[in-house]
């Protein structure tokens, strides 16, 4: 048996038909073909699938799809506008910040929930903020910077 999940994806309404037991990832991956949130650990302990409900992370794929109803996600594919990325996507870019890629996209939404929060971070802001994301290339130190260096940008727009 199916049932009609109605949400908002990165701003746009979303109808489609769900099992009670099919993860928020499973459908974003496989009905909504948006491949940035990756399956890791599938114990929502990586990071890897992390996107924003209503602008807090969230592992989508300890998340039943049905409980996001009539509430808003965000992923990556979310935060660019007007095809320019992001100040975070272009400063993982330019801090080299990416290696793999496998857990940019996680990485990035938590660092988003936290620069919404915390437009002014210190080093340790940040490793508190992104603690429930794993990367297994990099010593976190260029994402941390390009963390800060975001964070700097974003407030300087604001301003």
């Amino acid at each position: 048996m199916k049932y009609t999940l109605s949400f908002t994806l990165n701003g746009l309404p979303v109808e489609i038909l769900v099992k009670p037991t099919e993860t928020l990832l499973d459908v974003l991956r496989h009905q909504m073909n948006v491949k940035s949130p990756k399956r890791g650990c599938n114990t929502g302990d990586c990071g890897a699938c992390t996107v924003l409900l209503n602008g807090e992370p969230i592992r989508s794929c300890i998340t039943l799809a049905l409980t996001v109803a009539g509430q808003s996600i965000t992923s990556l594919e979310g935060l660019a506008e007007g095809g320019r990325l992001h100040p975070l996507q272009k400063s993982f870019h330019d801090h080299n910040a990416i290696q793999c890629g496998f857990c940019t996209p996680g990485m990035i939404m938590a660092a988003r929930a936290l620069l919404d929060k915390n437009p002014s971070p210190t080093i340790e802001d940040i490793k508190k903020g992104l603690s429930g994301n794993l990367c297994r290339c990099t010593g976190y130190a260029k994402i941390i910077d390009a963390v800060l260096a975001a964070g700097k940008e974003m407030a300087a727009k604001k301003t």
